[in-house]
């Protein structure tokens, strides 16, 4: 795994009043793109998403947001291919981290999983076959 972190995605309770505080009130550039229920939003090396708490939560495989570890962030590291996305996460689970979501094909078009740290942190490895965000 690269030592970098590509997104850090926020869940949020109001995706709305969330995109009009970091787009209109601090002035962060959304990047737009065809898809409703999620933002995007530049940043100097990295991107910030805004997502919607429990769509978060379920894009995990949780079943609430009350489970222990779950904070509302997610981190994420975009791999360069597919095979990268099962590289990264088994050589996660090598290191002590507990496979939460195996890899599979997502809704939006990618390919991504998720592990848990020794700590409890959420992270996503995700391939993106129409934005590099690497």
């Amino acid at each position: 795994m690269k030592p970098k972190i590509s997104l850090i995605t926020l869940g949020v309770d109001d995706l709305d009043r969330a995109i009009r505080f970091y787009n209109e009130g601090l002035g962060l550039p959304r990047y737009e793109f065809e898809s409703e229920g999620v933002a995007f939003f530049s940043l100097e090396g990295t991107w910030l998403a805004l997502y919607p708490r429990e769509e978060l939560a379920r894009d995990i495989g949780l079943t609430s947001t009350g489970e222990p570890g779950f904070a509302s962030v997610t981190l994420a590291h975009n791999a360069p291919s597919r095979e990268d996305v099962d590289v990264v996460l088994a050589q996660a689970v090598a290191a002590g981290a507990t496979l939460i979501k195996p890899a599979e094909e997502v809704f939006w078009g990618g390919y991504s999983g998720y592990f848990q740290d020794p700590e409890g942190h959420y992270w996503e490895v995700a391939f993106n076959p129409f934005v590099d965000l690497t």
